[in-house]
């Protein structure tokens, strides 16, 4: 079973050990993942869409982010380098190219399953996707305080860059729980 605060601190050890870098926590997810029973006895079935702060520091932030079923994010960025592993459901990314003007393209994309996980640098820009029709349960570790930074999303039908929207995220999580709960 996973030990939360063994975890984190496996992850703050990772992070020291690689200069600020995100080879050695993507090994301390990785391992967590590859057991999602084991994940989901430390921290719980999902029952609702959220993002659920495990650890938050200036210099890394762990997160139980958990889709609610058929969720869509917005293009956004982090401006950090992120690591994400997924222990139940499906996480699909499609990755985005910025262009001139502040506007971006889809460039290419990654289906993440249960016991995989990736790494997605700090200039990355990229929309979520949970394509089935319950909930996703996912480890995010991001390489900063990933609520004290400026970022940007991009309108899903402009593509145009603007201010990210926490509040506008946060009620997507309670729209998507208000459908679960009506079903």
């Amino acid at each position: 079973m996973l030990d939360l605060d063994r975890f984190v601190a496996d992850c703050r050890e990772a992070l020291a050990a690689d200069a600020g870098g995100h080879r050695h926590v993507r090994e301390v997810v990785s391992r967590a993942v590859a057991d999602p029973d084991g994940v989901m006895a430390a921290i719980g079935t999902p029952q609702r869409a959220g993002l659920n702060v495990v650890y938050r520091a200036p210099d890394l932030t762990v997160l139980n982010l958990v889709w609610g079923p058929n969720m869509v994010l917005m293009p956004h960025d982090h401006r950090m380098w992120a690591v994400i592993g997924i222990y139940t459901g499906r996480e699909d990314n499609i990755f985005w190219r910025r262009l001139e003007g502040g506007r971006v393209e889809a460039a290419g994309a990654k289906a993440l399953g249960v016991r995989d996980c990736t790494v997605l640098g700090k200039d990355i820009v990229h929309s979520v996707v949970n394509p089935i029709p319950r909930l996703t349960g996912a480890l995010h570790v991001y390489g900063g305080d990933f609520f004290g930074v400026e970022r940007s999303e991009w309108d899903p039908e402009t593509l145009n860059e603007r201010p990210y929207d926490g509040q506008k995220v946060v009620r997507l999580f309670e729209e998507s729980n208000a459908a679960l709960a009506g079903r």
